[in-house]
């Protein structure tokens, strides 16, 4: 499942998974993917996804996190509709990085985050962060000679400046709670207390009681 706009990144899966959807937010509007054949994408509500219980194995999310009202919220429906063990990769602004500064990018509205701030809100999510990874270090600014030369500032990038990347990248897994029973040991040590009955007062009685 994509969610946000996640349809670029989707292509590769069609034929492979079992099923491959794009979920668009009703603020970001729907558009028709792929442009031929089944549409595969739908226009929801973030916080009340039209999927199933555990449904899907994984979950892409681009434009998505960073522009929400409710982040908790969209990661609770993300947690519901995985399957245990399940993987979300979430594509975010990096905090430091330039294109969260420039508002004429796709990457300047919304939150931006630093990887602290995404761990912890993971975290509270209930999602255990496995994998992370950076990407887009050219300046942003439509200008062809520096599109041309993207690959050369990504590789410098990796290399002498990663923590001012555009993006931050974070892979993490389902995390599922279970209750863990006490030892054998020491549930010999626990007494159980009983109530003790202490006597009721007497009884005064009335003239109501008389008549």
């Amino acid at each position: 499942m994509g969610l946000g706009f996640a349809t670029p990144y989707l292509a590769p899966f069609i034929g492979q998974a079992e099923r491959v959807i794009g979920l668009m937010p009703a603020r970001q509007g729907v558009m028709q993917w792929p442009a031929e054949g089944k549409c595969l994408t739908g226009l929801v509500d973030e916080l009340e996804l039209p999927l199933g219980d555990e449904s899907m194995d994984r979950v892409l999310v681009v434009h998505g996190l960073e522009a929400s009202e409710s982040m908790r919220g969209i990661l609770r429906q993300i947690w519901r509709v995985l399957a245990p063990g399940g993987r979300v990769l979430i594509v975010v602004p990096n905090r430091r990085g330039l294109w969260a500064r420039r508002e004429a990018t796709p990457f300047g509205h919304g939150q931006p985050f630093s990887r602290s701030q995404l761990t912890q809100l993971l975290r509270e999510s209930m999602f255990s962060p496995s994998g992370w990874e950076v990407a887009l270090f050219a300046p942003p600014f439509d200008w062809r000679p520096l599109l041309r030369s993207a690959s050369a500032w990504e590789r410098a990038g990796h290399m002498l400046w990663p923590r001012f990347s555009g993006v931050i990248m974070v892979e993490a897994t389902k995390q599922i709670y279970a209750a863990t029973p006490l030892p054998t040991t020491l549930k010999s040590r626990v007494r159980a207390v009983a109530p003790v009955s202490a006597p009721l007062p007497a009884r005064r009685v009335s003239s109501f009681d008389e008549g």
